[in-house]
């Protein structure tokens, strides 16, 4: 703003997070959303950490996109507007932890945890704790958690899964904070689960009605006037919201948009909500296509745009839509510019445990029983169409597959990055699919370039 000072911002937020993951902080954060846009709150959900799951189950609390708060991904000065950003019109945000509070990127001292998410944004955190298997030792655990670091400032407490009254008081009475709700053991709130956590909620096909059982129980058991309070005590916010720092050519007019096909449905659940918000501030068209539904690819389109999500769940469904493959496979030969992110990779290949997919990528993908989990830098190997060789960006990787060979050699599509010391994924001129996933926002050259290929710059 060429020096001058951003004008403030008044948001009410909180941060719902607990001592460690499992402690009930989802359930919590969804239920308080939820339960505060049936009271006629506008309400902005935000996610901790590159999760796509949650946010998915924010969206449908809210109403709204769910939003990550990443500074791994996207640089600690980017986290403050792109809250303000996500939270645009609402009037309150609730942001949901990662793991336990202090838990960050290993070996970084706490980098991009719940703390520092919650110090960067200046908000006062609400402390989410499972009492089943304890009384006044809760006590302890929360003071432990409110001292351990004076920068983060925590401001009340949810016991959750008390097993009575009488167990309620006597945890309460331990505690030297506000104690906002005292929720009971209910098994009817669950989510499902499966092997890299809890099932998404697009691939549910559940309506915002689905949640009316846990908004109850929330609304029971949670003061939300209390909720409220808290929430709005948090200070302003001195920064400008968030804006997509990307223009169109020059000269395009809008009726020349070009179509960049994004794969959505059940078996593509997964993309940050500011890719999109990017690539139509560089003057494209993303338009949802589902791979296990439609025939064919949205009329006109100029590029392909493949997130994340579990086609190893839906491997052969997407399989018998034989139309659809042998499109995707030719508009990949023929040079469409496609962008391919872990689903998107997997959907590419060969094979995805021996059924035939796209066969765009020479490789085949099989589930594995080894999780890989990590949250690495990564350079890139070699110009394409996302890089020039030597780009560093964040990312993050969480799957259960593997592909063979694992990297591109060089006859036909060559390695995208080097990651651990190790060249990972396949990149040329028009294509690049790996197993990274990156936030665009943090990184919007790779936007950039994308949207000029498109546009057939």
């Amino acid at each position: 703003m060429n020096g001058a000072t951003a004008a403030p911002h008044h948001l009410p937020r909180l941060v719902v997070a607990a001592p460690s993951t499992g402690q009930g902080k989802t359930t919590v954060a969804t239920g308080l959303m939820a339960a505060l846009r049936r009271r006629g709150h506008e309400v902005s959900g935000h996610k901790v950490g590159p999760d796509y799951i949650d946010p998915g189950y924010h969206a449908l609390a809210t109403g709204r996109p769910g939003r990550n708060l990443d500074p791994h991904l996207v640089g600690e000065d980017q986290v403050v507007p792109l809250l303000l950003h996500g939270a645009r019109g609402a009037d309150v945000a609730v942001v949901e932890g990662v793991m336990g509070l202090y838990d960050g990127r290993v070996g970084g001292d706490g980098f991009a945890s719940t703390a520092h998410v919650a110090a960067s944004t200046r908000s006062p955190v609400l402390l989410v704790v499972d009492c089943a298997r304890a009384s006044r030792s809760v006590g302890a655990v929360v003071h432990g958690m409110a001292t351990y670091d004076p920068g983060t400032t925590v401001v009340g407490v949810v016991l959750n899964r008390v097993g009575s009254a009488r167990h309620a008081a006597e945890v309460e009475s331990s505690v030297r904070l506000p104690v906002v709700g005292r929720i009971p053991r209910d098994s009817a709130v669950a989510t499902p689960s499966r092997h890299l956590g809890l099932v998404p909620a697009a691939e549910r096909g559940l309506s915002a009605g689905a949640l009316d059982p846990l908004v109850d129980l929330v609304e029971r058991h949670v003061d939300l006037d209390a909720v409220l309070q808290l929430a709005a005590a948090a200070p302003d916010l001195e920064a400008e919201p968030w804006v997509p720092p990307l223009t169109p050519p020059v000269g395009e007019p809008e009726r020349d948009r070009p179509v960049v096909a994004v794969a959505g449905g059940r078996a593509f659940t997964f993309r940050y909500a500011e890719t999109e918000e990017l690539l139509r501030a560089a003057g494209c068209e993303p338009v949802a296509f589902d791979p296990l539904l439609d025939p064919a690819l949205p009329p006109g389109t100029a590029g392909l745009y493949l997130g994340g999500g579990f086609p190893e769940v839906h491997a052969s469904d997407l399989a018998a839509n034989r139309a659809l493959v042998a499109e995707l496979r030719a508009a990949v030969s023929d040079g469409v510019p496609t962008v391919a992110e872990c689903a998107g990779l997997l959907y590419l290949c060969r094979s995805l445990d021996g059924e035939p997919l796209a066969g765009a990528v020479p490789a085949a993908a099989t589930m594995t029983d080894r999780l890989t989990l990590r949250y690495p830098q990564a350079v890139a190997a070699g110009d394409s169409l996302l890089t020039v060789a030597g780009d560093r960006v964040t990312g993050h990787e969480f799957h259960r597959t593997a592909v063979t060979p694992g990297a591109g050699t060089g006859e036909g599509p060559g390695p995208a990055w080097v990651v651990d010391g190790q060249p990972t994924g396949f990149a040329g001129p028009t294509l690049h699919a790996s197993y990274l996933h990156t936030h665009w926002a943090g990184h919007p050259w790779m936007a950039e370039r994308f949207a000029a290929a498109v546009h057939g710059g």
